[in-house]
């Protein structure tokens, strides 16, 4: 039997409310006990002093583009570099999106990502199934079947579902499943070339501007047909400040809809494309300040309840071209836990205790993970842990990153606060002491 005592953490578990300075006992591999408040602690095999650090549940990511399998796409990223790159950010568990090539729309692709997790030894790699077949938006895909065979969730992500009948009968199928569908909110035909945000600098920079209610009009079709349907729904990486206004109404309502937001929309504005620099080129667009101010609202009242990075790296080449032409896109997995340190904590929006809740039991319950244990710090339950220095001060360096992409417009930026360690089911499986990732 092996054990390890983590010793003089800050000991945060948002699932149950805790945040108390003690020590944590981890056992073959799970959580044996929490000491807390001078409950003494018994003796282990090996310690790992956390003083001065937060010792978290392991973070979740619900929202990574690993980019396997990939024939044809002529990406470098793989299921193993997306693990080193998430146990790098502190994340222990990440789900990866469908729009690979072929997409995830066969029990078997579902299967074969989720093993190829399984071989790379450092993240939980969960899978989130295609919606239609090819993500094509035309046939619906064996949805009960794909979640029988361990996808976590739906979603034709990189594309939103454009066809009414379609969509409803895709969360008629996720309801019937007690699955969750993530929808990418994005009208076709009020999207067509659109590169950045519509508005006056897209028109000085001679781009193709990419409305807000593009983003808006699809979330508020879903929102309407959902409300008899009842399926779990998420409206990924939101970017505008009149999706806020419409979750927050059929969160009101009753409506089981969740929200999400990323670093770079949280901390940029459509004015870092003012420089034509293509790793300020997202999907959704970066938006103004004002959409900022809404996004924090939203969050700090609870209208969106996760933090998801996005991680959707690139070939250099693929960015190395002229702005319209660019991909969609920047890597997150590595940086993300400062820039949201910066974006929330910094600026009053959050204490660490509601910022972690977003990164961990939130993402944990919307697709079914806390039944596994997964999110929270549960005696006999896994023993996956972030520990993290909250003040640690360093460079963002994306050539050091671990993901093979290295289009992160956040680099060179001086942040405060780092994961030191990622351990997954008791394994140290990335030490920044060492810069090794197990």
């Amino acid at each position: 039997m092996s054990t390890t005592l983590i010793r003089n953490g800050r000991i945060i578990d948002p699932a149950c409310g805790l945040d108390s300075n003690g020590d944590l006992l981890i056992t073959d591999g799970r959580i044996a006990s929490i000491h807390v408040d001078g409950d003494p602690s018994p003796p282990a095999d090996d310690s790992i002093d956390a003083t001065g650090c937060i010792v978290c549940p392991g973070l979740i990511d619900i929202h990574v583009h690993f980019r396997d399998p990939h024939q044809g796409q002529g990406h470098e990223e793989t299921i193993a570099l997306g693990s080193a790159a998430a146990v790098a950010g502190g994340f222990s568990t990440v789900c990866c999106m469908p729009n690979t090539s072929p997409a995830l729309d066969t029990t078997e692709q579902v299967a074969g990502v989720m093993q190829r997790g399984r071989d790379a030894q450092l993240a939980r790699v969960h899978t989130v199934a295609c919606g239609t077949i090819g993500r094509r938006g035309e046939t619906i895909a064996p949805i009960s079947d794909l979640i029988a065979a361990g996808a976590i969730g739906i979603s034709d992500d990189g594309d939103g579902i454009a066809d009414h009948a379609m969509m409803r009968r895709i969360l008629e199928a996720v309801a019937s499943a007690d699955s969750c569908f993530m929808q990418h909110c994005q009208d076709p035909e009020a999207t067509k070339g659109s590169v950045m945000n519509a508005g006056p600098l897209a028109t000085k920079l001679g781009l193709i501007g990419w409305p807000a209610s593009a983003e808006e009009a699809m979330l508020q079709r879903d929102l309407e047909l959902n409300a008899d349907i009842g399926a779990r729904y998420h409206a990924q990486h939101l970017s505008s400040g009149g999706s806020v206004e419409l979750i927050r109404a059929a969160r009101a309502q009753g409506q089981p809809a969740t929200g999400e937001v990323s670093p770079h929309h949280l901390l940029l504005t459509e004015d870092a494309c003012s420089t034509y620099d293509t790793n300020a080129k997202m999907n959704p667009p970066l938006r103004r300040r004002e959409d900022i101010d809404a996004l924090k609202a939203g969050i700090s009242d609870g209208t969106i309840t996760i933090l998801g990075t996005d991680h959707a790296p690139h070939p250099a080449h693929t960015k190395a071209v002229d702005f319209a032409a660019a991909s969609f896109g920047i890597v997150g997995l590595e940086c993300a836990l400062p820039l949201y340190r910066k974006a929330l904590i910094d600026d009053g929006v959050l204490d660490w205790p509601q910022m972690l809740a977003m990164m961990t039991c939130n993402p944990a319950r919307l697709v079914g993970l806390d039944a596994e244990g997964l999110g929270s710090l549960t005696e006999g339950g896994p023993a996956d842990l972030t520990i993290i220095d909250p003040d640690l001060e360093w460079i963002i360096d994306a050539d050091a990153f671990m993901s093979s992409g290295r289009n992160c417009p956040f680099n060179g930026w001086t942040v405060r606060g780092r994961s030191i360690k990622t351990i997954v089911a008791g394994a140290v499986v990335h030490d920044r002491a060492t810069a090794v990732t197990v």
